[in-house]
């Protein structure tokens, strides 16, 4: 065999490898040793199991809602959170159609006079007893905002922020999210 020939018989194999099996044991040492930030554009914290709000008993026509659980005494992470929903629902526009503000509220739960949601009528109140939100929210976390599908799948959770300036962050991150779902849904 002639020197030319060996060098050709080395190269072809390691050209194959570089070429086709390099790439693929990089994906795969990317993925094990997590070299780069999945791609995740939800700004929300996505529930593992999505909640089933059809478990209120309640007949609602299929739109996407934004959803906050009114606490006995409402302070200023609920004032924040009753604001945000409404300043969500005004800012998603001509799609403001699509989208409810529904608060859940017990019967213990503070007067509405006394609360931000005088100041915003747009909000849909839904009266309820906690043994109901309890079978909804599988008797987990109900503080926070949350974004429910035309299905009645709480799918998405924001946390209470207590400073005004952030709970004015967090909408424009909820409305983001809000956007993007209302773009890929066409029922709704």
């Amino acid at each position: 065999m002639s020197e030319v020939s060996t060098k050709k018989s080395i190269k072809t194999p390691a050209l194959l490898f570089v070429v086709f099996v390099l790439p693929v044991v990089l994906a795969y040492m990317a993925l094990t040793f997590n070299w780069f930030n999945k791609a995740s554009t939800n700004r929300g914290e996505l529930l593992a199991e999505p909640l089933d709000m059809n478990l209120l008993g309640v007949e609602m026509e299929p739109k996407w809602r934004l959803l906050f659980v009114m606490p006995e005494v409402c302070e200023q992470t609920c004032e924040n959170a009753l604001y945000s929903i409404n300043q969500i629902w005004v800012a998603s526009g001509k799609a403001s159609d699509r989208v409810e503000p529904l608060v859940l509220r017990y019967p213990e739960s503070e007067k509405l006079e006394n609360t931000e949601m005088n100041n915003h009528p747009t909000l849909k109140v839904l009266n309820t007893d906690r043994q109901n939100v309890n079978k909804v929210f599988k008797d987990g976390a109900t503080d926070g905002i949350f974004i429910v599908d035309t299905l009645g799948n709480i799918i998405l959770r924001y946390p209470l922020k207590q400073q005004q300036e952030d709970a004015i962050q967090q909408s424009r991150d909820i409305l983001a999210d809000l956007r993007k779902l209302l773009k890929l849904s066409r029922i709704g």
